[in-house]
This record gives C-alpha cells, structure tokens and sequence, in this order.
C-alpha cells in the first residue's frame, strides 16, 4: 500500500512538471512571437530592442535564483566561484539573443524547428574533431531531423506569415538559428565542465552565476555609451506600457521554467526532462499555428511530424541505453 501511495506520487509530481515546463514555455513563446510581429500603441511601431528582453531576463533569474539560494541551499555548500562562468555567460548572452533576433526573418514555428536540430552540430563535432563513431539509428535520428528542417526551409511561407515578419529573409534567419545552436553548445560543455570541478554546485548556483554575468555583458552592450539600444528600449516600454507588461511576463515565465526543469532533472532525470521539453517544442509550434495565425501547409506539418518523429526516436534510443546501464550495475 505504501508502494503504492509513492509511485501515485511519484506520477503527480510528473504531472505538476509537465505542466508548469508547458505552461511557462509555451506562453513564453506566444509571448515572444507577440513581441517581434506586433505593432503596439496608435502609432503602430514594432519592438526591435531584442537583447533588451535577454538582460530583463537576466536580472529577473538572477533575483530570482539569489532568493532561492537564501531559501534552500546551506551555507556550507561551496559551489563554484562566480567568476568561472564569466565565458559561459558570453556564450549564454549572444547565443540567445541570435534565437530571438531571429524571428525577425523567419517565422516562430520554423525558429522552433531550426533550434530543435541541436543534434546535428553536435554530431557533425563528434565525428569531425573528435573522431567518435555513431550508431546507425544515431544516423538515422538525425536524417529525419535534418532532412525535415531543411525541407521546411525551402518549402515556401504563407504570404499571411511573411506580412507579419520585421524584415523576411529565411537565410539570414535561420543562419541566426543555427549560431545560436553552436553558442549553446558551448555553454552547455562549460556548465559541464564547471560541475566536474566543482560537484557541490547547486543548479541555483549555475543559475546566479550565469546570470550574473548575462546582466553585466547586456548592461554594457545596451547601456555603455550615451546612445546605447537600452535607452531606446526604456523609452519605447514607456511610451508602449502594454510592450512592458508583455516583456516582464515574459521573464517571469522563464524564470518559473527553469524551476520546474530543475525540479524535473532532480526527481526523475535528464531523459525525462529531454522527453518534456521536445514535446513543448511540438506544442508550441501547434498553439503559434492555431492562435497566432502562423499557417502551415500539409506539407509543412509533414516537415514538423518528421523532426519531431527522428527526435522521439532519439528519446526511445537513449532510454533503452539508460535501462541497458541499470541492467548492468543490477547484476
């Protein structure tokens, strides 16, 4: 009976996961998309100011991480030392500025779609600088998200969708999509790489720091000369309120994201986790498709199911190496 009651639990607080990274995610991306396509006040001026919305974003998560680390974590928790993520934060400011600056060019599901190939730069790196060999599903994974995108690409855009695009120019955005992709990829190995070195930092811990850091690079990139786009932003909040309220839900809703992804990873594992968010990805672009008139042709969701279906594969292969592991250290 007691069993029982925990696996029950166990399902619920899954549940709360999935529903607080798909709630938080998923309205962050109407969000996002609402901010770059619409014209705000009677004068119908678009906001432009993107990596205004990467530092507002940086100070929220910072605040908000320094107030759960006063909440929870004991003092004698020594993690590492702010100043080792200083070039991860770098990374972790351009690359997703480059995403957000995206959507410029190209339309939110295809952003959506382009960042979800993160396999592939990662495996062409594997296999060109560091010699490691892939297993044919691992091929086959890949295939279907490259060849899905790609062709996404390449198909043309609604005329709808293109009216509400700043400045239509698909090279350009999804080249934007896919530095961002390799900006990640770095931050990634160095978070990795900090957390090797030092085993007792908390995920509050990597979040202060790399947002500390976000905060100082945007505040000198938006604010460092009498002229900066910060003060611009500031002015164009002002006039617009509604574009104020719209960007600080925006950081309040990654900020609680990142909150259920830490919870998720800390009771149930990366895989599920990974599982999660790619299913919010496919969700996302079905809402932005529905409610913010972004129309897909058949052919396109034909695109969308093949990448989602190469990356559900890639889950499924990965699960069966995580019960092949447990297996062993069973016996």
């Amino acid at each position: 009976m007691e069993e029982h009651g925990s696996g029950l639990r166990r399902v619920l607080v899954l549940a709360f996961c999935v529903a607080g990274i798909w709630s938080a995610y998923i309205y962050q991306g109407f969000l996002q998309e609402t901010l770059s396509t619409k014209r705000f006040g009677p004068d119908g001026k678009r906001f432009e100011h993107f990596a205004f919305l990467n530092l507002a974003q940086n100070v929220v998560c910072l605040v908000w991480s320094y107030i759960m680390i006063k909440l929870w974590s004991s003092s004698s928790n020594r993690g590492a030392p702010w100043w080792t993520y200083w070039s991860a934060g770098i990374t972790n400011t351009i690359g997703p500025a480059m995403g957000i600056e995206a959507l410029k060019y190209i339309s939110y599901p295809a952003q959506v779609l382009a960042k979800s190939s993160k396999m592939i730069p990662v495996m062409l790196m594997g296999t060109l600088v560091y010699g490691i060999r892939y297993t044919f599903p691992e091929y086959i994974c890949t295939s279907l998200v490259a060849g899905g995108v790609s062709t996404f690409a390449l198909m043309k855009t609604s005329s709808k969708t293109i009216s509400k695009l700043a400045h239509p120019n698909a090279p350009l955005g999804y080249g934007l999509c896919f530095l961002n992709l390799a900006f990640d990829g770095f931050t990634n190995a160095t978070q990795d790489s900090i957390t090797a070195r030092y085993p007792k930092t908390s995920a509050w811990g990597i979040m202060l720091g790399m947002n500390l850091w976000g905060t100082i690079y945007n505040i000198i990139y938006m604010f460092g000369w009498p002229h900066g786009s910060g003060f611009e932003a500031v002015q164009f909040c002002k006039q617009h309120p509604e574009a104020a309220w719209d960007i600080f839900l925006y950081c309040l809703c990654g900020a609680v994201g990142q909150n259920f992804i830490f919870l998720t990873i800390s009771q149930f594992g990366s895989l599920a986790n990974t599982t999660i968010t790619t299913t919010r990805k496919f969700v996302s672009i079905v809402v932005s498709s529905l409610l913010s008139g972004n129309p897909l042709s058949t052919k396109q969701w034909g695109c969308v199911l093949m990448v989602f279906s190469g990356l559900s594969y890639q889950i499924y292969l990965k699960w069966r190496k995580l019960q092949r592991l447990q297996k062993k250290r069973k016996t």
